[in-house]
């Protein structure tokens, strides 16, 4: 098939969806479909309409907050439209992916303008969505445009059939398995003997609930004072350097920057447990996903997107958002029992080896197919009631 992938975000800063769509693109021209993606030209980019290597990017990129956080999108609905109708009269998909298909601005957009077979996935999860209630009777045209429509967890699911109640089905993100687990390197300056509290994300991103880390490594300190909280990501670690100095923890914590794709398996084997602070707004959590395929045990929070793909007491521990203390309980726990994290570690990269890429684009095709055959039989029954 000929496959068109839609982002509203520019693929070139760092996010979820962009990390979704690079590897379903892989994964779908590995199964022999020809794939281009469709995005904004990119923040800063003097050019609306950019033509890449199986690439179109259309409308210029400005930042706007989403969920909590921040997204690059394009908001020029009526520049669009003249690039999108070229695009897709010149390229004729047979299926046109749109990720995130009631954001602002290109999808709506492409949607619009397409006569292929549109499938939607759906990745947000949050508590409520004022664009999506201000604007729902507008939205609800789009929505029913899509022939097959996909959320990457049953709380994204939950999320948007609040608001536009129809058939979604559950297809999560995916990992490569093969990249982690027990035969990857460590880096030797971690096996020192110190237990080591790994940490993955945009640290600076509230909803991701890392100062109740910080804090939970204080309190273990008295059981644990060599206790290392290692954090790979971008932020600013500055914002945290006031209350690591006034609670004398400067050895206890250490920021690692950014982590290439190499690096990031070998930080997961460094570290004895994981924990993901998260808040809330989380609607699939893939640094938790890659740490079971680690085969290391975790601490998360019990919000909506760690439920739906961890069970408390099997692949880790589970405790209430927005609690330093209950935290620190359950990751002293994992440290203090070695045969309870071991057991956890393993059951977790058995869990993990169900979400590899392969399976999830078998998925996804069939759900192209599936969409289609539907858009066959209505046309028929729109042909035959005439």
């Amino acid at each position: 098939m000929k496959v068109a992938l839609v982002s509203p975000y520019d693929v070139r800063h760092p996010g979820g969806v962009a990390d979704h769509i690079q590897h379903l693109s892989v994964v779908l021209r590995a199964m022999g479909h020809h794939v281009t993606v469709i995005a904004p030209a990119g923040s800063g980019n003097e050019d609306e309409f950019v033509v890449g290597q199986d690439f179109y990017g259309i409308g210029r990129a400005v930042k706007f907050p989403a969920n909590g956080s921040s997204a690059w999108i394009t908001l020029q609905p009526f520049a669009l439209s003249r690039p999108v109708k070229e695009v897709l009269r010149a390229e004729q998909f047979d299926v046109i992916h749109l990720h995130e298909p009631l954001m602002p601005n290109l999808p709506h957009v492409v949607l619009r303008h397409s006569t292929s077979i549109n499938v939607g996935t759906f990745h947000a999860f949050s508590e409520s969505n004022m664009g999506y209630a201000t604007f729902r009777p507008y939205l609800r045209r789009d929505f029913r445009m899509l022939h097959g429509r996909i959320a990457v967890s049953r709380a994204a699911r939950a999320y948007v059939q609040s608001y536009f109640p129809g058939r979604v089905v559950v297809i999560p993100n995916g990992i490569e398995p093969e990249r982690f687990g027990p035969d990857v390197e460590p880096f030797p300056r971690y096996r020192d003997g110190r237990p080591t509290i790994l940490f993955v994300g945009r640290y600076n991103d509230a909803r991701k609930g890392f100062k109740y880390l910080t804090r939970a490594i204080g309190l273990m300190r008295a059981q644990y004072p060599d206790v290392r909280l290692l954090i790979v990501g971008r932020g600013q670690p500055k914002r945290y350097l006031r209350f690591i100095e006034s609670h004398g923890l400067e050895r206890n914590v250490e920021f690692a920057g950014f982590a290439t794709s190499e690096e990031l398996p070998r930080y997961y084997a460094s570290a004895d447990l994981f924990c993901s602070p998260a808040t809330g707004r989380e609607s699939f959590g893939l640094v938790v996903m890659e740490a079971m395929a680690s085969g290391i045990p975790i601490v998360t929070t019990a919000i909506p997107g760690h439920q739906g793909i961890l069970t408390n007491g099997v692949e880790g521990l589970m405790v209430e958002p927005a609690s330093a203390q209950a935290l620190a309980m359950a990751m002293i726990r994992l440290l203090a029992d070695r045969s309870l994290a071991r057991a956890m570690g393993e059951a977790g990269r058995a869990t993990a080896m169900q979400y590899s890429w392969v399976e999830v684009g078998k998925r996804v095709v069939g759900e192209y197919e599936q969409a289609a055959t539907l858009q066959r039989r209505r046309a028929s029954l729109s042909v035959a009631l005439r």
